[in-house]
């Protein structure tokens, strides 16, 4: 008998609380076999799904393979309800077996169902300094069978129950356009209430909402949304039925806080002595505390968090701890990281400890902040407790390798700090490894930087800016999908461009968009045209269509501003060019007309998709006017190339298909000729990178791209690990130059690793890995490569080895269509085979001794 549906999701997510969508889209894997058809069951109780009762939801039998993207289409479950589905499929003509019940469960989806819940704060006192703590004491009569604490702030906020924390996020609610939306988490705290006294604590910071010019630190930029403030909302419900609801008010109490200064950028301070002992636990006496007084927030939509929240990973030790002046201790972790440090340290009353982040060391050992914002720097006074202490800043973080740590009251311990690495909780989803060391520490590089920017945005860069730059969200999409699994992450990226964007339907450069850069850094349809672009990555890789149609009327107004400033297709005097290339001489003009290209043709993929068919056609007509301007204005037929002649422009004219087949050949050539004139140095930045792999592999050329990623010599990606880099750096020379250690734009090599040397990648036209092609490229001298990935059916996998006589390569293809094996020949061809899902093994035999 076929296996019953297994891993069963609702809006990416496995068993979901707190999520607004009334009809959210559901997905599961098939056990094995094709599936023909589908049934799904929805209820308000298990023992009503298990009897076949469905009071949601029975869809009956629907024929169809799809697995993903599957919308709910029974009956509004309303604000606080938990909800149990089942799912079985058809395969041969025959039913599975149920699968097992998965839940999802709805929060406060409307303002009514806040019940009342209030926007409070402290009371302000002059001067302000430390941040509040605000409590609400409150008996319960049993305890509960179920519990659950809804809440949100302007700022960020911790929140704990009888002294624990309610959950593992921090830096809660995360970036939003905080003058439209803030996002509200939904925590599970059955088992932290008892019967009898309870307390909910709720402590808060400034975060990216209110982060003013500090003297004496250092600052990005400044943003005012007004005081921290918190709103939230407890429910609990008793076996008897009965149920107790508390909601923020008057009735709260607040005092002041330990943290005296929250500067998002420049860093947090931290008196221990200001902390009230169990402020945050029952019977803490708060008659020294005041009320909490209101603080209304007018027009702010509150929308439930359903992506995963930034956590605390792992931790790292340091590897290594110096002393480049006396009392000045420096410690070493080995690795480029995201996060906070985590202090211990034993001392008297009053002695402050100040601890500075840094990605770079000065000539004299000290740390070096000139490239990541200075100065930046965390201070922590103890309350001298002889058992010693232990603190992590609550309200910031910071990128670093180094801690720089003063004032210690006496010798370090080697350990005395650590660092602790904080991103959003996507869940591992691919790997890549080889036997290259080189290749497989660029690997490493890039899947550094991608953690390293993996926050509620993905940022630029966790040190410096922390601003969601837009054109790495799809550009880089493959490194950062191909490592986690951002199905949930990025319905939430989408939405903060869709709110960025303007009446005028431009899309600037950052979202949300918290200041507002120059012109050529505001509109480049390289980054704004992300608000198609990665919609469409989604689609392709986990099937979301709901994103595609809630922002397809988004993407027509970005369109329409497209072609407000374009010029019969070609945008030419648009945006920041090819952005950190080393050759500048490609035009804005070859870049921007190329995103224009992108983006139209995506649209017509995109309306194709959600059954727009007429759009589908008129947004095809336009790529291929668009494509047609691009070759009439920039080819040069004496030279057979683009615009300049740079690698870029050869790269961007070939990706989008503007060069017509007979000249094709000619264009390539000579884009290996710039390459091989650079002793196999590319010259371009990150908008042409992602398109001139591509482009090499798509034409055979994967022998270029190995000698492009085996040089260790500037620029290259081997030259940022011969010279210590951990983590990918923003330019080639990173390392050298300064700047930033922690940017993952430039990380389109991961793409290549997985999709051409190991092979594994999706089939052209398919969604959601329908379709899954294998075809290696066994280039250069390795003996083997592999790669692995959790497709949306099952984990993909492809493994090669290669021997002097023999070639051998290994497969797992998830349960679904056929898939094809293209198996690489000695002779340079390629033996093609449609394979069905299951793993596999084929060998070539012949003359392998050969190496490119």
């Amino acid at each position: 008998m076929t296996t019953a549906p297994h891993t069963l999701r609702t809006a990416h997510l496995t068993d979901p609380i707190g999520i607004d969508d009334q009809h959210p889209d559901l997905s599961w894997r098939s056990g094995d076999g094709r599936q023909q058809a589908y049934q799904v069951q929805a209820a308000t109780g298990s023992a009503l799904l298990d009897s076949g009762a469905c009071d949601l939801w029975d869809s009956g039998r629907v024929a169809g393979t799809r697995t993903t993207g599957i919308r709910f289409g029974g009956k509004p479950p309303g604000a606080r309800q938990r909800v149990w589905w089942r799912v079985r499929i058809w395969c041969d003509d025959r039913p599975t077996p149920w699968s097992t019940a998965a839940t999802w469960e709805t929060g406060l989806p409307t303002e009514s169902d806040w019940a009342g819940a209030q926007w409070i704060t402290a009371r302000q006192d002059e001067p302000a300094s430390r941040l509040p703590l605000l409590a609400r004491d409150f008996r319960l009569p049993h305890a509960p069978v179920t519990a659950r604490l809804y809440a949100t702030a302007l700022g960020t906020y911790e929140a704990t129950v009888n002294g624990a924390a309610a959950g593992p996020a921090l830096l809660e609610p995360g970036y939003s356009a905080y003058d439209k939306r803030l996002l509200y988490a939904t925590y599970d705290i059955t088992d932290a209430l008892r019967a009898g006294d309870n307390t909910v604590g709720l402590s808060l910071g400034n975060g990216i909402a209110h982060a003013p010019r500090v003297p004496g630190r250092y600052a990005k930029l400044q943003v005012d949304h007004g005081r921290p403030r918190v709103r939230a909302l407890l429910h609990a419900v008793h076996a008897d039925g009965s149920s107790t609801t508390l909601v923020t008010d008057p009735t709260w109490r607040t005092a002041e806080g330990p943290v005296t200064l929250s500067a998002w950028f420049g860093g947090e301070e931290h008196d221990a002595r200001l902390a009230p002992a169990g402020w945050n636990s029952p019977g803490h006496d708060r008659r020294a505390w005041h009320a909490a007084v209101p603080a209304p927030l007018d027009g702010v939509r509150l929308t439930a968090r359903t992506h995963p929240p930034v956590e605390v990973v792992d931790t790292v030790t340091p590897v290594s701890m110096s002393e480049p002046r006396p009392g000045v201790h420096v410690f070493d972790l080995g690795v480029n990281i995201a996060g906070r440090p985590r202090l211990k340290v034993t001392g008297p009353a009053g002695a402050s400890v100040v601890i500075r982040p840094a990605e770079l060391l000065a000539p004299d050992g000290t740390v070096n902040q000139r490239f990541t914002g200075s100065p930046c720097y965390d201070r922590y006074t103890l309350r001298g407790d002889p058992r010693g202490e232990e603190w992590a800043p609550a309200t910031v973080y910071h990128g670093f390798r180094y801690l720089q740590v003063e004032h210690l009251p006496g010798p370090p311990a080697p350990d005395a700090v650590r660092g602790e690495v904080m991103r959003a909780a996507n869940a591992r989803a691919g790997g890549f490894s080889c036997s290259s060391g080189l290749l497989n520490g660029i690997h490493r590089l890039i899947d550094r930087a991608v953690q390293g920017n993996m926050f509620s945005v993905l940022t630029d860069c966790p040190h410096r800016e922390k601003l969601g730059w837009l054109e790495q969200t799809h550009l880089v999409f493959p490194a950062v999908a191909g490592g986690y699994d951002v199905a949930a992450h990025y319905r939430k990226l989408v939405r903060d461009m869709s709110d960025a964007q303007t009446g005028s339907g431009l899309v600037p450069g950052i979202a949300p968009e918290y200041t507002v850069f120059e012109d050529k850094f505001r509109d480049d349809p390289n980054w704004g045209g992300a608000l198609v672009l990665a919609p469409w990555h989604l689609y392709r890789t986990y099937g979301d269509t709901a994103t595609l149609r809630a922002h397809y009327p988004d993407m027509l107004r970005y369109l329409e501003h497209l072609r407000s400033r374009s010029d019969d297709g070609l945008l030419l005097r648009h945006g920041l060019g090819d952005w950190i290339a080393l050759d500048d001489s490609t035009p804005k003009a070859v870049t921007a007309t190329y995103a224009h290209h992108r983006i139209a043709a995506a649209l017509g993929d995109i309306a194709e998709a959600i059954g727009r068919t007429g759009d589908a056609v008129a947004h095809r007509r336009l790529a291929r006017r668009i494509s047609a301007a691009f070759h009439a204005e920039f080819f040069d037929p004496a030279a057979r190339t683009y615009g300049s002649g740079s690698q870029a422009c050869d790269a961007l004219a070939l990706e989008a298909g503007a060069v017509p087949a007979a000249q094709r050949p000619a264009v390539l050539a000579h884009l290996v000729a710039a390459i091989r004139a650079e002793n196999d140095h590319v010259t371009v930045g990150e908008i042409a990178l992602p398109a001139l792999l591509r482009v090499l592999s798509a034409h055979g050329r994967d022998d270029v791209v190995w000698d492009v990623l085996s040089r260790t010599d500037s620029p290259s990606y081997g030259y940022q690990l011969a010279h210590g880099a951990t983590a990918l750096t923003e330019r080639w020379d990173g390392p050298t130059r300064g700047s930033s250690q922690n940017h993952f734009m430039l990380g389109a090599a991961a793409e290549w690793l997985t999709a051409s040397l190991a092979g594994l990648r999706q089939a052209e036209g398919s969604a959601a890995y329908d379709r899954i092609v294998v075809r290696p490229a066994p280039v250069g001298d390795l003996d083997w490569a592999g790669a692995w990935y959790e497709t949306p059916r099952g984990r993909a996998g492809a493994t090669w080895h290669r021997g002097p006589d023999i070639f051998r390569l290994t497969v797992a293809l998830p349960p679904g269509a056929p898939s094809r094996v293209e198996l690489p020949l000695p002779d340079g061809g390629r033996d093609v085979r449609d394979v069905p899902p299951g793993t596999w093994e084929f060998t070539v035999p012949g003359d392998w001794s050969r190496r490119e």
